[in-house]
C-alpha cells in the first residue's frame, strides 16, 4: 500500500520523537487513556477560588445544556524539597500538596454536581499546558476558567489570556 508501512511484530520499531514537535512521546506514553464516556466534554480549570467557582458553574450548566461531561482539571501545586544521601549531590523532588484530594471530596459532596457526569483530573506543571493537554486528550469542545484578578496575573500574564493566545479550542473566561 502506498504511504503505509506495516512491520512485522519482530521488526517493529519504536517512533522516534521529533526534536520540533510540541510533545514529547514519553509524556504521552505516560498518560493514561481517557475516559471515552467523557469525550467532546466540557474541561474547566478549578482550584477552589472564587473565580474558578464561577468557571466550574458556568461550565456545569454548558455540560447539562450540551448533553455531555465535565471534566474538572486541578492543576496541582507542587513542592520541591530537596534530598541528600551522604556523599551525593542533592536531589530534587515533586511532593505533591494533596489540594487535589481536598477539592475531589468537597466536589464529591456537592449538590450542584449531580445534574452532570463529572470527572476530576489532577495533573502538575504549567496550568496553560495542561488544561491544554486535557482538553486535546478528552477532544473537548470547550475550556472553561476564570479570570486572574491581581498583581501576580497583570505581572506574569493571566492564565486566562496565556490560555487564548495557544489552546486549539475555544476558550471561555468567566470573570
Amino acid at each position: 500500500m502506498a504511504g503505509h508501512e506495516f512491520f512485522d511484530p519482530a521488526d517493529r520499531k519504536r517512533p522516534v520523537a521529533d526534536p520540533t514537535a510540541a510533545e514529547p512521546l514519553a509524556a504521552e506514553e505516560s498518560r493514561p487513556s481517557c475516559d471515552p464516556a467523557f469525550k467532546h466534554g466540557v474541561v474547566v480549570g478549578f482550584d477552589g477560588s472564587t473565580s474558578s467557582e464561577r468557571a466550574l458553574a458556568y461550565a456545569i450548566g454548558m455540560a447539562h445544556r450540551s448533553r455531555s461531561g465535565l471534566i474538572i482539571v486541578h492543576v496541582a501545586n507542587r513542592l520541591p524539597t530537596t534530598v541528600w544521601a551522604g556523599c551525593e549531590p542533592p536531589v530534587f523532588v515533586d511532593v505533591p500538596d494533596h489540594r487535589t484530594e481536598v477539592l475531589g471530596l468537597e466536589l464529591a459532596c456537592a449538590d450542584y454536581l449531580a445534574e452532570v457526569p463529572w470527572i476530576l483530573v489532577e495533573r502538575g506543571g504549567d496550568i496553560c499546558h495542561e488544561l491544554e493537554e486535557v482538553g486535546r486528550e478528552y477532544e473537548a469542545d470547550a475550556i472553561v476558567v476564570g479570570s486572574t484578578h491581581g498583581i501576580v496575573g497583570r505581572i506574569f500574564g493571566s492564565v486566562a489570556g496565556r490560555l487564548a493566545k495557544r489552546a486549539q479550542r475555544p476558550v471561555i473566561v468567566i470573570p
